[in-house]
């Protein structure tokens, strides 16, 4: 089967950029509406999580019928079902933990996926990481970390960092699997539009039922609730995860998941300007380790091809 011509290399880092602004807004319009609703915790972290799932595989409903089905490898539209099943999981488990820990700490640990993404992509995919690579992801890591050791918690929602944290980081490996799953789909001739139709209306139909499990309604809200809902399901899931789920197909999984690290710096500093949660030095000084590991990693992962 013919493989479609890669996208130049500055528009590939383009399209990135846009995504990572789009991600960037997602923890600060979740805590908008978790402070505007007036309360949090695991069931109406589930009714964001559902919520904005289903408004994005509402919104992608027309696109059904333009979506070429054929021809499909065996197997294309199970990965596309299995990444869907993890994208849920993602964000019932990273949404709760901005209810207990701080937008630099959550964002910091659910982006640590770099990591996992290498490991599963070396024995998944056969990929092999320089040691320059090696060296970007740890020192990135240890960026993240201190971002995550060194953030406020000061939530104005309650605060219990050692769950929010641990919630952030499982929420991480979630959406590595996502990803690897999501580019396996697509080298199976899964295009784009079939497979984020696929895999956001598994994740809306997966979550749906589960707030009435913890006795919270969808109802009952503010309209200014719903309106940072639909925002949350525009701009960092149709626009920001589509980006990401494009962007696996044409290069390394592990250099976009790399670009994903910028983040929690964009969403730190969005957290500062809207929310006034405070960055204190060692957020400061983890963010300027977490770039210059990105820089390392990411210069490493084009010389080894």
């Amino acid at each position: 089967m013919n493989l479609p011509k890669q996208p130049p290399n500055w528009s590939i880092a383009l399209v990135l950029i846009i995504g990572v602004l789009a991600i960037s807004t997602s923890s600060i319009l979740i805590r908008l509406a978790n402070i505007s609703a007036g309360t949090s915790g695991l069931g109406f972290s589930l009714v964001l999580a559902a919520s904005r799932l289903t408004l994005s595989a509402l919104i992608l409903l027309p696109a059904w019928q333009k979506i070429q089905w054929n021809p499909l490898q065996p197997g294309a539209r199970r990965y596309a079902s299995a990444a869907g099943l993890c994208l849920a999981l993602h964000f019932a488990l990273w949404i709760t933990s901005l209810s207990y820990t701080s937008i630099a700490a959550s964002t910091a640990l659910v982006t640590t996926n770099p990591v996992w993404v290498a490991i599963l992509s070396r024995f998944w995919f056969g990929e092999k990481l320089s040691k320059l690579s090696v060296l970007g992801i740890t020192v990135a890591l240890l960026g993240g970390i201190t971002i995550a050791l060194g953030s406020s918690g000061g939530t104005n929602i309650g605060s219990n960092q050692l769950l929010g944290n641990f919630l952030a980081l499982a929420g991480s490996w979630a959406v590595s699997l996502y990803f690897l799953l999501g580019r396996e789909a697509q080298r199976r001739g899964l295009g784009i539009g079939g497979y984020i139709a696929i895999a956001y209306t598994v994740a809306a139909i997966v979550l749906l039922p589960l707030p009435f499990a913890f006795n919270t309604s969808y109802t009952g809200y503010s309209y200014i609730v719903y309106f940072y809902i639909l925002l949350t399901a525009i701009v960092p899931q149709l626009i920001g995860h589509t980006v990401f789920n494009w962007a696996v197909a044409q290069i390394s999984p592990t250099l976009v998941t790399l670009a994903i690290l910028f983040e929690p710096v964009g969403a730190s500093f969005l957290g500062y300007l809207l929310l006034r949660e405070v960055p204190t030095p060692a957020v400061l000084g983890g963010a300027g380790v977490l770039l210059f590991g990105v820089a390392v990693a990411t210069f490493g992962g084009q010389k080894s091809h």
